[in-house]
């Protein structure tokens, strides 16, 4: 996942993305990103000229894509985290195999983060979901292998799966000012629990929830965002924001999962949209006179966000016990169903490791 970059932007110290307003452009792209920063759902190897990113993530699949790509740039990151003699010395099979990934995920976070301007964000092996100890002391660790390549942790976010030991894990990182990212965030409860614990970026999949909806029932805060007419991916982005805004939380809000341009045009004012690459290609094309493009509409903002009403027992402060029960079986289910993808990418990376260690040039 990436942030991409204009020809001629202005990049806003505090996030590392670009701005397109003053560049005279005239396409959808250019209008809908004066509200929201838009990210491409894209991988590295092949998207480096349409969409050059400012900001990155570095995750167990790209690690696989690399390993799938001899020529890439960042072939010599992997290939040096396995010739790693602090890894090479370890006896226990899999503590040697969870220390090359580390070290193959940070070179290749290295190399991104010399590459944009931004924040690259790192994924926190997702088998430690639901151990918050294991995952602070993975994040120290990543930290650490990024000190020893000299990158400063304000470029750094440490993505995080939205269990409630990874909320806690979240909120005790952020006070020693490490950067989070918080990821498969299905319900309201997570959400706000998220903002609570002062995480910097929250991540909700618009889509994901949308499908649920159309093969399943009896989930209430879907239910009852289909009872109001919403797409309940949608009425959960805005819910949050809301949340977000009215009560002065510092996270910033990443949707994504976004599936058409409707999607991203409902979702106007969020802080970051994740959209597929035929849907930016489509908005790149569709052209913009020079008034059209200050016609598109905000649909989020701090100003609705003020006039939202929120229930008593939406407003509690949440811990383990009402984040579980007011969970719907559409955030446990997909909760469930992103860590065991999460786990498998990373036992496969581990593998994968295991077969080609050590590398020919050790």
């Amino acid at each position: 996942m990436f942030k991409f970059q204009r020809p001629f932007p202005l990049i806003r110290a505090s996030s590392g993305f670009s701005s397109s307003i003053d560049t005279g452009s005239s396409n959808e792209l250019d209008a809908v990103s004066r509200f929201s920063e838009i990210v491409p759902d894209t991988v590295v190897f092949d998207d480096f000229e349409r969409f050059p990113p400012t900001a990155a993530t570095v995750s167990s699949s790209l690690l696989l894509g690399i390993c799938g790509l001899p020529d890439t740039i960042f072939r010599n990151a992997v290939e040096m985290a396995l010739a790693d003699s602090e890894c090479y010395g370890l006896e226990n099979t899999h503590t040697r195999l969870s220390c090359f990934s580390d070290k193959a995920l940070v070179n290749v976070g290295g190399d991104l983060a010399k590459l944009v301007p931004g924040r690259v964000s790192t994924e926190v092996d997702a088998r430690l979901a639901y151990d918050t100890l294991g995952i602070i002391r993975k994040v120290h660790n990543l930290l650490k292998l990024y000190n020893d390549i000299d990158i400063p942790p304000e470029r750094l976010l440490f993505k995080i799966p939205s269990t409630w030991q990874g909320i806690e894990a979240s909120r005790l990182l952020e006070s020693e000012g490490i950067q989070t990212h918080l990821t498969f965030v299905y319900s309201f409860a997570q959400a706000a629990a998220a903002a609570q614990a002062g995480a910097s970026v929250i991540q909700i999949f618009v889509g994901r929830i949308r499908d649920w909806s159309r093969n399943h029932s009896g989930d209430p805060e879907i239910e009852a965002a289909l009872k109001r007419g919403e797409d309940p991916g949608l009425a959960l982005v805005t819910k949050a924001y809301n949340y977000i805004h009215k009560y002065g939380h510092k996270s910033k809000l990443m949707a994504a999962a976004v599936r058409n341009k409707q999607d991203l045009f409902s979702l106007l004012g969020v802080d970051y949209i994740i959209a597929p690459l035929k849907v930016l290609q489509s908005l790149k094309e569709s052209v913009t006179a020079p008034d059209e493009k200050y016609s598109f509409v905000r649909r989020l903002s701090p100003e609705s966000a003020a006039l939202y009403n929120f229930t008593e027992l939406e407003l509690t402060k949440w811990d383990q016990l009402t984040v579980a029960s007011a969970m719907g079986p559409a955030a446990v289910e997909l909760l469930a169903t992103g860590l065991e993808g999460y786990v498998n990418q990373a036992k496969r990376v581990e593998e994968l490791f295991g077969k080609i260690w050590p590398p020919p040039n050790v």
